[in-house]
């Protein structure tokens, strides 16, 4: 099967052409670093199918950071039949340089400019066909984002596999695009204006990134954004719990009537409930998401990266370390592989030491569960944002710790990109990639997780459910002493244990310890417990051990057997501390 590889700079796209050229769901946004392993995709081109590799974006093929080693490892095995450099139409005078160190004896290449909308919106006017003579290779201008010029792409790269003349023409031993050869051409073929920019994204910058206003004005918009979810999603939320809970009063309760106790227990206590519980809360997920989809893909998080930058590097960090943090209030994994774009060893090791600490997804369903049971609607959105704040807290206390363990000697460089409003189709995208996301853990983590749980909770034989003479109830007993300090009792104690495996089974395990699901298991846990208790339980799940997945990525990402006991053991022990004092200090003011 033939390969065709995607290659450019960061920011230039190439997710959103692979997306565009295969149907795939490639995460796209408005920053560099986001491709930072390879994705890959089968279709159908010219009759044949062919393999599309979406490459991590490089400025140059010097390999000095682990991405940039990918795409270098990637070429040096002559594992691509075809490659697509592709390059921001409106910055062509600065990324040429690539296609020079790509272009070598053997191998085809498409010049795609990018983004040609906006290198229009600027003024600027670019002779493709000159361009194509000049440098000896095709040029396609597209816009990947809306579709235009896909189509002539297709045709250029069916032409080029097909080996046709004048196709994506491989050099002649010896030929180089050396630099004098495409600053020549691009002189000739592109027309720039003398005062082409962005005007409205310096106007909108003048505002956002001032100096002293910035700042403030991103923790406003973040908390602004968990308000709007909030009053939009709740509702949402409580309809698909009613709707939960009558299908199981109307319909599954009679249809599992006729099954043995154990049987109809597993099936409607344990997996329903599990399951139900924690599926009401993905319309708030995906309303999230797509709230986070808009900020990223504006371009909005690179200035916050910016913002934060002098602040990050009191603590051993920069800017893409935020931006790190921030991605992984999505999810920890793929943040942690976003520190690829990151050369210096220590401050990779360290920024991927504070990204667990980021509230991901998985906690954020825990939190919403617990805020609808015992905090009033009207405070729950600052509950939220008090969390998010304890977790860049808790990031920046953890950093200050270990700096000086883990330096940093990587300057701090990072692409300011033009403001870009996200289309229909890309927030659509990235709803479904959050949905899936949540689907593929669901089936590998939530069903087992509840499954045990029932049967921790169910067993031995003859006790009463979820009683002290359980399993469960016992494991919860041994550990009292250590977890009763924090206000945490037993059932919750479970809870905690099978988040270790994943923090979307918490809600479930709950479901079942509890034996109700919905606004009843909500109901039965605020009458158990108080505010003060569900608040010091969430800020512990927010600390505590990460996940075994995010434990795999940073023993696989860090090389390190040590670094990755710390990685697990330091969150935990800062959980309990910091969950001891709110927790004690709590009880003495409101007691």
């Amino acid at each position: 099967m033939k390969r065709i590889a995607l290659i450019g700079m960061p920011n230039t796209g190439k997710s959103t052409l692979f997306n565009r050229l295969t149907g795939a769901h490639a995460k796209v946004g408005n920053w560099p670093g986001i491709t930072v392993e390879l994705l890959a995709a089968k279709i159908l081109i010219g009759g044949d199918m062919v393999q599309v590799v979406d490459l991590p974006g490089i400025y140059d093929l010097r390999a000095h950071s682990s991405d940039e080693a990918v795409v270098t490892a990637f070429l040096a095995q002559d594992a691509a039949d075809l490659a697509i450099v592709v390059l921001n139409a409106s910055q062509i005078e600065r990324q040429i340089t690539l296609l020079g160190q790509l272009a070598r004896p053997g191998l085809r290449v498409i010049l795609v400019l990018n983004m040609a909308d906006e290198a229009a919106t600027l003024g600027i006017t670019i002779d493709r066909e000159r361009l194509s003579s000049d440098l000896g290779v095709p040029v396609c201008l597209i816009s990947a984002k809306y579709g235009q010029g896909v189509e002539q792409l297709h045709a250029l790269i069916t032409a080029a596999l097909r080996g046709e003349k004048d196709s994506a023409p491989v050099l002649a031993s010896g030929e180089r695009l050396t630099e004098e050869l495409l600053d020549a051409a691009i002189r000739r073929s592109v027309m720039v204006p003398a005062h082409a920019s962005h005007a409205l994204t310096e106007k909108i910058d003048r505002v956002l990134l001032h100096p002293w206003l910035g700042l403030p004005i991103f923790f406003v918009l973040m908390f602004l954004l968990f308000q709007a979810v909030f009053f939009v999603g709740k509702p949402i939320q409580d309809a698909m719990a009613w709707a939960l809970g009558a299908l199981r009063t109307a319909v599954l309760d009679a249809a599992f009537a006729g099954l043995p106790a154990a049987a109809s227990g597993l099936l409607l206590d344990g997996i329903y409930n599990g399951l139900g519980t924690v599926a009401s809360f993905v319309p708030l997920i995906i309303l999230f998401f797509l709230c986070m989809a808009i900020v990223e893909d504006t371009g909005y998080l690179s200035r916050a990266a910016f913002l934060m930058d002098a602040l990050m590097s009191k603590f051993g960090l920069d800017g893409r370390s935020f931006v790190m943090i921030l991605m992984g209030f999505g999810c920890n994994v793929p943040a942690l592989m976003g520190t690829r774009v990151m050369r210096s060893r220590g401050l990779r090791l360290l920024t991927m030491l504070v990204i667990p600490l980021s509230l991901c997804s998985a906690r954020l369903q825990v939190f919403l569960f617990f805020i609808a049971a015992l905090f009033p609607a009207s405070i729950g959105p600052v509950v939220l944002f008090s969390l998010y704040l304890f977790s860049i807290a808790g990031a920046m206390l953890t950093s200050q710790i270990f700096k000086p363990r883990f330096v940093n000697n990587d300057p701090f460089v990072l692409e300011i990109p033009p403001y870009r409003f996200p289309t229909l189709r890309q927030m659509v995208l990235r709803g479904w990639q959050e949905v899936s996301h949540f689907l593929r853990r669901a089936t590998r983590f939530i069903v087992a997780g509840v499954v045990l749980v029932w049967l921790l909770t169910n067993f031995p034989a003859g006790t009463v459910q979820g009683s002290a003479d359980t399993w469960a109830g016992q494991i919860g007993n041994v550990l009292n002493p250590v977890l009763s300090p924090l206000g945490i009792d037993p059932k919750l104690t479970i809870a905690l244990i099978f988040g270790f495996v994943a923090k979307e089974v918490v809600i479930g395990a709950l479901a079942v310890i509890y034996a109700q699901e919905g606004s009843a298991l909500m109901t039965t846990i605020a009458g158990q417990i108080n505010w003060v208790q569900a608040y010091s339980f969430m800020l512990f799940t927010l600390i505590y051990t990460p996940c075994l997945s995010t434990i795999a990525t940073i023993r696989a990402e860090a090389r390190s057997t040590a670094f990755t006991a710390l990685a697990v053991a330091w969150p935990l022990a800062l959980a309990w501390v910091a969950s001891f004092v709110f927790y004690q200090t709590a009880r003495l003011i409101w007691a």
